[in-house]
């Protein structure tokens, strides 16, 4: 676990260099346009997440015992809050997943920042992402 919950910390460090809210929306976009691209199969209603105010689609692959992610968002914002959750889930094995304590979201202060549509959608984003891990488990 502590691979999981070591990524939450470097995270919530790097976040904590920007002093303003712009910057901070500047970084998660930044880490949404470095996301691995989403295959154009995987694009679909089966993976879109349901209830977010943008189209979010999350697929994910087991390999090596491991689990990867990949996504995609029509929302640059809501594309960097999904790569949140990647850069932290990402490559750690189905149980670490699952029992992953997802509450460093709210450490982020992100939250607070966003229409509350957005703020349900990363509640979503984690809920989803546990469970595809738990289709591998």
């Amino acid at each position: 676990m502590s691979g999981i919950k070591d990524k939450q910390e470097k995270l919530l460090e790097d976040l904590e260099i920007f002093q303003d809210w712009t910057e901070r929306y500047e970084y998660v976009i930044g880490l949404g346009k470095k996301l691995e691209a989403l295959p154009e199969e995987s694009r679909n209603s089966d993976h879109l997440i349901k209830g977010c105010q943008s189209q979010v689609w999350l697929d994910a692959k087991k390999a090596d015992g491991r689990i990867y992610f990949y996504a995609d968002s029509d929302s640059l914002i809501t594309k960097g809050m999904i790569a949140l959750f990647i850069n932290v889930l990402n490559g750690e094995k189905a149980d670490d997943i699952l029992t992953a304590d997802m509450g460093f979201i709210e450490k982020t202060g992100l939250k607070e920042h966003l229409a509350p549509t957005r703020a349900n959608a990363l509640n979503l984003m984690a809920t989803q992402m546990k469970q595809r891990a738990l289709g591998f488990a």
